[in-house]
C-alpha cells in the first residue's frame, strides 16, 4: 500500500500541471527559415569530443562533426569523411579513402593527417579523456594512454593525402559501428593550436560536420547554423538547430504543447496516459538499447561487502518501478545487459530473479544481519544521488521505501544534470548514484566494459575484479562463440557482484511535431539535423 501511495501522489502533483492545459495548442508561428527547437534534457558539459561522455554531448558532437562513417537517420551506417573502406583478409587493417569535397568550415580540405592527430590526442594521457578506453581496439592504443608507449606508436597513419589506415590490436566485429561514436571524431589541429582547451567556445570552433556553433548560453539555448562547406550542404534543408534545455519533463511538455518547442526526447512518465490520449503519432515509441541501473561506489564502506550490494538489490521490486512509476514506458531489468543484442543472445539474468519479493527481502535481511546490519548490528544511512528530473525523483523515492523494510535510512540528493555528471567525473565518494547507460553500437562489450577496472572514466562504481578483468580481456582477444561465451561468463560474475544494480530497460519516448519532418524511430534513438526539415519552413 505505501508503494501504490507513493505513485498516486506523485501522478497526483504532476497531473495538476497537465490538466492547466485543456488541449494542444496550435503551434506559434516561426520564422520562414528552416529552424529545428529541439528540447533537451540540459546543457552540455562539454562539446570537446575527447572529453564529452553524456548522450546530450554526443547528440550537439554529431551534428557538429563528421567522422569516417556515419548514421542515417534510420541508425544505420553510411560513409561520412571516407568515401569507401576496406580491410586485410584478417580484418587487422583497414584503409579508408576520404571524399574529394570533405572540408572544414574554414574551407579547408579535411585530411588523414586531421584524424591522426585527433585520435594521437584521444590516447595522449594528459588529454586525460574518460572515454578513450573505446577505441584500444587501435593497436597500442591500451599502452599510448597509459603512458608506456609514445602517441607516435598508435595504430593510425596518413597512408597518403586521401587515405587514413587503421590498425588493429585484433579483429573487431563492431569496428564500422565504434567509429560513429564521438571519440572518432576528427579535430582541426591548427583550431586547437591557436586556442588550446577554448577551441570549442563559439567564434572559435572550426568543425567539419553539417552545422556550426553558433553561440551558446547555459540554461538558455545552444545554437548551430547550417555548415556551407559541408559535403551534403545542398540536401541539408535546416537553417539553423536550437538546443534548448529543459530538465523539468513537465515543463517541456507544456512547451511542446504550446508549440515553442519542436521535440523532447522525454515524458514525464506520470501523464503518459494523458499524451498517448491526445497526442497521437506526435508520441514516439520504440524499442531502445538503453538501460536504467545505480551504481554504488565500492571504494568504501557499507558498499565494499557484496552482501549489502546484493541485499539491496534483491528488495527493489522492478515491476512496481515498471509499473506504476514509470507507468509502463520502462521494462524491469535482471540483466546488466539489454535483450534485443542479436550478437549476444538473451542476457544472463541474477540466480533469483523468479523468486517472490517476500522471500528475496528475508534473504536480504540475512545477508544484511551477516555483514553487521540490521536489528542489534550497524545502522544502514543511505544517500542517494541523481540528476533533476521528476522520473528519477519518484524511482528515488519508491527505493528508499523498498529500503526502508530493511531498516535502511534514506536520504535523496537531487541537482542539475550538469552538476551532477561533474561530481561523478571529479571521483568524489558518494553512495549510490543514478545511471544509465545507451549503445553506442550493438555490442554487449559496450556494456560489460563499464565494469572494468582500467576504465576508470565510465567505471562509475569504481568496481575491480581481477576475474572479471581476464574474462573481458580473453574476450577481447576470441571472437564467434568463444568470445560470446566468455562474455556471459563476465555478466554472471557481474551480477554476482552487483556493484551496478539494474532496475530497468528503456524504452525511447519522444515527443514530434508534426511540423517536423524526416524523423525515423531507431534502436540508438539517433536523430541527425541533416535529414530534418520544418514544415511551412522555406
Amino acid at each position: 500500500m505505501t508503494r501504490i501511495a507513493i505513485a498516486l501522489a506523485v501522478g497526483l502533483a504532476l497531473l495538476a500541471g497537465a490538466l492547466l492545459i485543456a488541449s494542444h495548442a496550435a503551434p506559434t508561428p516561426h520564422e520562414s527559415a528552416q529552424i529545428w527547437r529541439r528540447g533537451a534534457s540540459g546543457d552540455p558539459g562539454s562539446i570537446d569530443p575527447h572529453k564529452a561522455t553524456t548522450v546530450l554531448e554526443s547528440n550537439i558532437l554529431s551534428e557538429l562533426f563528421e567522422g569516417l562513417v556515419t548514421l542515417d537517420e534510420k541508425g544505420q551506417i553510411i560513409p561520412g569523411v571516407a568515401s569507401s573502406w576496406t580491410s586485410n583478409a584478417d580484418h587487422t587493417i583497414y584503409r579508408f579513402t576520404f571524399r574529394p569535397d570533405a572540408k572544414w568550415s574554414n574551407g579547408e580540405k579535411v585530411t588523414p593527417d586531421d584524424f591522426v592527430f585527433a585520435f594521437r590526442r584521444l590516447m595522449n594521457p594528459a588529454t586525460g579523456s574518460p572515454y578513450a578506453n573505446i577505441l584500444y581496439t587501435l593497436k597500442n592504443a591500451e599502452k599510448v594512454n597509459q603512458g608506456k608507449l609514445p602517441v607516435e606508436a598508435l595504430g593510425v597513419r596518413a597512408v597518403s593525402s586521401d587515405v587514413l589506415e587503421l590498425t588493429l590490436e585484433h579483429p573487431v566485429p563492431y569496428l564500422l559501428e565504434q567509429l560513429t561514436h564521438l571519440t572518432a571524431l576528427p579535430l582541426n589541429p591548427k583550431n586547437v593550436a591557436e586556442y588550446g582547451d577554448s577551441f570549442t567556445k563559439p567564434g572559435h570552433l572550426v568543425s567539419n560536420g553539417p552545422f556550426m556553433l553558433k553561440d551558446f548560453f547555459p540554461n538558455d539555448r545552444l545554437a548551430l547554423v547550417k555548415n556551407p562547406y559541408f559535403h551534403d550542404a545542398a540536401h541539408v534543408k535546416l537553417a539553423e538547430e536550437i538546443f534548448i534545455p529543459l530538465e523539468d519533463r513537465a515543463a517541456a511538455l507544456r512547451r511542446f504543447m504550446a508549440g515553442e518547442i519542436d521535440s523532447y526526447d522525454d515524458v514525464p512518465v506520470d501523464q503518459i496516459t494523458f499524451i498517448r490520449k491526445h497526442f497521437g503519432d506526435e508520441l514516439k515509441e520504440a524499442p531502445y538499447l538503453g538501460s536504467y541501473y545505480y551504481a554504488l561506489d565500492t571504494r568504501h564502506a557499507p558498499f565494499n561487502d557484496v552482501r549489502v550490494r546484493q541485499a539491496l538489490s534483491m528488495v527493489i521490486d522492478r515491476e512496481f518501478l515498471a509499473k506504476k512509476i514509470w507507468h509502463g514506458t520502462m521494462e524491469s531489468a535482471y540483466s546488466f545487459v539489454p535483450p534485443g543484442i542479436e550478437s549476444y543472445g538473451a542476457p544472463t539474468t541474477v540466480t533469483w530473479k523468479d523468486e517472490d519479493i517476500f522471500s528475496r527481502e528475508d534473504e536480504a535481511k540475512r545477508l544484511l544481519k551477516e555483514a553487521g546490519y540490521g536489528p542489534g548490528g550497524k545502522k544502514l544511512d543511505i544517500e542517494i544521488r541523481f540528476n533533476s528530473s521528476e522520473n528519477h525523483k519518484a524511482t528515488a523515492v519508491a527505493i528508499a521505501d523498498m529500503w526502508k523494510d530493511l531498516g535502511v535510512t534514506t536520504h535523496l540528493y537531487e541537482s542539475d544534470a550538469t552538476s551532477f555528471f561533474a561530481y561523478l567525473h571529479s571521483n568524489a565518494p558518494y553512495d549510490v548514484a543514478r545511471s544509465g547507460w545507451f549503445a553506442d553500437y550493438a555490442d554487449a562489450q559496450n556494456y560489460l566494459f563499464l565494469a572494468e577496472s582500467d576504465n576508470p572514466g565510465l567505471n562509475a562504481a569504481h568496481f575491480s575484479n581481477p576475474k572479471y578483468d581476464d574474462l573481458m580481456r580473453k574476450a577481447a582477444e576470441s571472437d564467434g562463440a568463444a568470445r560470446i561465451a566468455l562474455l556471459h561468463q563476465a555478466e554472471v560474475l557481474l551480477l554476482q557482484e552487483e556493484p551496478y544494480v539494474p532496475l530497468l530497460f528503456a524504452r525511447s519516448h519522444n515527443l514530434v511535431s508534426k511540423r517536423l519532418m524526416g524523423w525515423e524511430p531507431n534502436a540508438l534513438d539517433h536523430h541527425a539535423g541533416r535529414f530534418i526539415s520544418i514544415v511551412g519552413g522555406s
